[in-house]
């Protein structure tokens, strides 16, 4: 699971790279107007407006990438957590059945937590 976790972080930091470096790679929507007097890119190795079209859907594959490799990390950080929340009044609550061993826990009941030394009431001024 670690592994998996791992390659996922690596492919998304690329994707991400990736992303980032073809964005600044292409050309705004204003150098098209330079493309019209003769400075434009047809004899490039894409053709004429090849180019814009390759960097746009390369852009977007990495993109779409990128937003599935967060949607995964997402999904497995958050599958196989039990989770325990201490309330406002300073009382752990613990998982549902953990008091009475289903899920693997002890049969001793949890203990209620209370603050040594609970901090006092202080007036804000107005």
């Amino acid at each position: 699971m670690v592994l998996l976790k791992s390659l996922i972080v690596v492919i998304q930091i690329l994707s991400a790279l990736g992303v980032i470096g073809l964005v600044l790679v292409q050309h705004g929507k204003g150098a098209d107007m330079g493309a019209a007097f003769g400075s434009g890119s047809s004899g490039s190795l894409f053709g004429a407006s090849g180019s814009s079209n390759f960097l746009s859907r390369t852009t977007g594959v990495l993109a779409a990438l990128f937003f599935i490799c967060t949607l995964g990390l997402t999904y497995l950080g958050s599958t196989g957590r039990t989770t325990t929340s201490v309330g406002v009044m300073g009382t752990a609550t613990a998982p549902v059945g953990a008091a009475s061993g289903v899920m693997g826990g002890s049969s001793v009941p949890p203990t209620a937590v209370t603050p040594t030394n609970p901090v006092p009431a202080q007036d804000v001024p107005k």
